[in-house]
């Protein structure tokens, strides 16, 4: 893989384990609506997407009321257990200051709010390290949208063929296609080598490691 100097991540199940906070939550939210029969796997599968997307995905409502009500009972349940049920992937701090030293600028560009990645990161990096954060609430349009990723590039003002959007989901590689940029998948998650393969991709990665 060639060096690039900007280096775009998705964060959960990229940079971070997030799934036991995130299973918490919806479970909380969904046996609160009734809904007892969702399984991990299937919470687990939804992580990437929209929490509005997710719930209709696991619930099967449809309505927009009824699954906007379950997305904020999911934000107050994330508020008491996200931060402390997330853990960032033992390579994770090791390849992002080897990156650093080399003198790449990296970001995060996730559907996860942009506070919430600031609660965990900040108890592991000097505040300004990571150069942009796009959360879910700073664009209009959720991945695979390439909004998120095209803002990031913008305000570092790189040239698009030096930047690596790396993901773990289907998702993610069709955000970057759909922005332009490379993208190479990360094995952290769900989603399976053949089915990230199907996509553009310059490398599809069992974990960080390779990227110091």
């Amino acid at each position: 893989m060639k060096p690039y100097s900007v280096y775009l991540f998705d964060f959960d199940y990229t940079l971070a384990d997030s799934s036991r906070g995130i299973v918490m939550c919806y479970r909380n939210v969904l046996e609160r609506h009734g809904f007892h029969q969702v399984d991990d796997h299937a919470i687990k599968r939804t992580i990437g997407k929209t929490l509005v997307d997710s719930f209709s995905i696991l619930s099967r409502v449809t309505d927009a009321n009824t699954l906007e009500t379950y997305r904020k009972e999911y934000v107050k349940e994330a508020d008491q257990h996200m931060t402390a049920n997330t853990r960032l992937f033992p390579e994770t701090e090791e390849v992002l200051h080897a990156l650093k030293a080399r003198g790449a600028r990296i970001g995060i560009i996730s559907t996860k709010y942009r506070y919430r990645i600031l609660e965990l990161l900040g108890k592991k990096f000097p505040e300004g390290f990571i150069d942009i954060i796009i959360g879910g609430e700073d664009v209009k349009e959720a991945k695979p949208s390439p909004e998120g990723l095209l803002l990031a590039i913008s305000r570092l003002g790189c040239p698009k063929e030096q930047v690596l959007y790396l993901g773990d989901s289907t998702v993610d590689a069709e955000t970057a296609q759909n922005a332009g940029v490379d993208f190479a998948g990360v094995l952290h998650g769900m989603t399976t080598r053949e089915e990230l393969a199907v996509y553009p991709h310059v490398d599809i990665l069992p974990d960080l490691t390779p990227l110091k």
